[in-house]
């Protein structure tokens, strides 16, 4: 009987774009692979992945108690059918109403905690909570990855973690082959470009890298800003459509949408751009330097581990938008040699430090060490 892995993620399109080659990985494993997501319109696709989905409800922005300890009797339900001999979990909720309900049923957990969210932006009630419910959560989880050494000192420091249990991971990884820049490509004629891809957030630096588009234009007025994302109405934080109607019907931001595939659009971007509070390990960030563009974004956590300033592109202030359009200015004045070595120097670093081979032989080597030493779940 094939072995069971459950991955459980707050979104079906995030396994389907970014968990592909874990995914695929596990399976040629022999591993029998369930997804507990919410069923959003990407879950009929998981099946093309050969996983099957189990779906659960997930409020991401909600506070309510009443609805997370439905989400952990949820959990509980859902774990105590499928068995699984482990859990993967991705994401606050999954990370901490997934792990309670799979220890209670003596399942080994393995967590990734791919970025802090608002709640550890600044001190207060929330961050409070929030750091109780993930000292709890994780207490005995198996291992605990994290995207960069920030973060994990936090954990650690906070003593919501153990040492023994914290590592390092290089994100959710780089298809290297997938995401291979165009040889010999010359820039074609035309205005520069300007590329933010993200969840349309607030905290993803949005505000700013729109202010900073307005006093980019007083110098370079043919420059180009796009947006390339999903809004989520849902989010307390996501930017809202008048937003982007308004800074569109002002000739300012050209709106891209939502895209399964970003090579075709960050291809034909002169840079990319995340002006981001604070990141785990920025995905859009890895993709484009593997595609060797330059990269503009904020000195905070996550974007430091990806862009080494002068280096593979430049670091601004956080939050600070005058900051953020120097550095694009700065970008703009360069000449198309020092932007390619740039590109290149970036292309270097994710081959380096970020292939998705990497993140796959991580998940493998922690799976095999945990279930060498517990052995198979009980199925009952």
């Amino acid at each position: 009987m094939a072995r069971t892995v459950v991955l459980s993620i707050n979104a079906s399109w995030n396994v389907f774009n970014f968990r592909r080659g874990l995914v695929a990985a596990l399976r040629e494993a022999g591993w029998h692979v369930v997804v507990l997501a919410p069923a959003d319109e990407y879950a009929p696709r998981l099946a093309e992945m050969g996983v099957e989905h189990v779906p659960i409800a997930i409020d991401s922005a909600s506070l309510s108690p009443a609805r997370d300890l439905a989400l952990l009797a949820g959990y509980y339900r859902r774990l105590a059918r499928i068995r699984p001999d482990i859990f993967l979990g991705f994401t606050a909720k999954p990370n901490v109403y997934g792990s309670l309900a799979a220890q209670a049923l003596g399942i080994p957990v393995i967590n990734n905690i791919s970025g802090l969210g608002t709640a550890f932006m600044k001190s207060g009630p929330l961050r409070w909570i929030v750091e109780r419910l993930y000292r709890v959560a994780l207490r005995r989880s198996a291992i605990i990855f994290f995207q960069n050494e920030e973060d994990r000192r936090l954990f650690l420091d906070s003593g919501l973690v153990r040492p023994q249990q914290a590592r390092l991971l290089a994100g959710s990884g780089v298809d290297l082959a997938r995401f291979a820049p165009a040889s010999g490509r010359e820039r074609p004629p035309g205005p520069f470009t300007f590329l933010l891809v993200g969840r349309l957030l607030w905290q993803k630096g949005v505000a700013e890298y729109v202010e900073a588009a307005r006093l980019v234009r007083r110098e370079v007025p043919d420059a180009r800003f796009q947006l390339l994302g999903f809004l989520e109405a849902a989010n307390v934080s996501a930017v809202g459509r008048a937003d982007v109607g308004g800074w569109q019907s002002e000739g300012l931001i050209d709106y891209l949408g939502q895209v399964d595939d970003v090579r075709p659009l960050v291809a034909a971007a002169d840079c990319l751009v995340l002006p981001s509070y604070r990141e785990g390990l920025p995905r859009s960030l890895l993709e484009g330097a593997a595609l060797a563009k330059p990269l503009i974004a904020s000195d905070v956590p996550g974007c430091r581990q990806v862009v080494e300033h002068g280096v593979n592109g430049l670091l601004c202030e956080v939050r600070n938008a005058r900051s953020l359009a120097d550095a694009m200015l700065a970008m703009l004045r360069l000449d198309e040699e020092a932007r390619r070595a740039m590109g290149a120097a970036g292309r270097k670093r994710v081959e380096r430090d970020y292939a998705e081979e990497r993140v796959i032989g991580a998940y493998r080597d922690a799976i095999d060490e945990k279930l060498a030493a517990v052995g198979p779940v009980n199925r009952r």
